[in-house]
């Protein structure tokens, strides 16, 4: 059976394979293919695309942070055009708003003995968005905490000491971005918001409303029955199914591009039945 992996992320956010060596990977594990969908950015497409040559099919993708109800969710857009200019004028604007945001994490880190500077972060990112694993990657290095992981533990993980919310755009406008730029849009990782069942549901419900067109069922923490529920979920509003592993390379060890932790199987029929909603519009 072909496999795919409709979620990945590389250095041009908070991976740790560039755009060619990911698809590199993909193609050595033998996937069919692979949706490069970094964090709020298309900046490592056109590398993916070019170095996959005819060994793997790569998906021009992205995930973007967005809010629904006080809530930050991911929504992946996957078939952008990752040229297409109001959607990058969207994204520049975002990654302005993002900017000031670290630099108000730094002032907090500043406060407490931290002392990072901000070219130290961009200098460490070597050119990509500069997210939270960044930060957590230079206090590493040096020595403020023992591991990435303590360093959201203690200090930038959500209601942390030195986390500044984001401001994020609503899931309406980030849909209507999706489709605008020729792709469409599939509500990622669905079980890690730590909402109800009953709250999932009605948040599946207005998202089909806003325009998702899938929602993935399978994922690299997805155990048989999540799988089924999602399933269920998207059935009961004529989503179709996607998934992926979420892979950042070393930054989360246990997470291996294709199968996740071991047992992830994304079959290559899902994308086919994108790509018929795609064309279908």
């Amino acid at each position: 059976m072909k496999t795919i992996d409709l979620h990945t992320h590389t250095t041009a956010s908070d991976g740790t394979l560039t755009p060619a060596e990911l698809v590199r990977h993909a193609a050595e594990k033998g996937l069919a293919a692979a949706a490069i969908t970094d964090h709020d950015t298309t900046e490592g497409i056109d590398e993916a695309v070019a170095a996959a040559g005819t060994d793997i099919e790569v998906i021009p993708g992205i995930e973007v942070s967005s809010m629904y109800n006080r809530l930050e969710i991911h929504i992946v857009g996957l078939f952008i055009d990752q040229h297409d200019k109001t959607l990058c004028n969207w994204l520049d604007g975002m990654r302005i708003c993002r900017e000031g945001r670290n630099k108000k994490m730094l002032d907090k880190l500043n406060d407490m003995g931290i002392n990072i500077t901000y070219e130290e972060l961009c200098d460490f990112a070597c050119g990509s968005i500069i997210t939270r694993a960044h930060f957590a990657g230079v206090m590493l290095k040096k020595g403020y905490v023992s591991s990435v992981s303590e360093a959201f533990d203690r200090y930038i993980g959500d209601r942390c000491c030195a986390y500044i919310p984001r401001e994020l755009p609503d899931f309406t406008v980030t849909v209507d971005m999706i489709r605008q730029a020729g792709g469409i849009a599939v509500l990622a990782h669905p079980l890690l918001y730590k909402i109800s069942r009953q709250g999932l549901k009605n948040m599946v419900s207005e998202l089909a409303k806003a325009g998702i067109t899938g929602i993935e069922a399978y994922y690299s923490t997805h155990s048989p029955s999540d799988t089924e529920h999602i399933k269920r979920l998207a059935e009961e509003n004529a989503l179709l199914l996607s998934g992926g592993s979420d892979f950042h390379g070393t930054n989360k060890k246990n997470i291996d591009l294709g199968t996740g932790c071991g047992n992830l199987c994304v079959p290559y029929t899902l994308l086919e039945k994108l790509k018929g909603a795609l064309q279908n519009g």
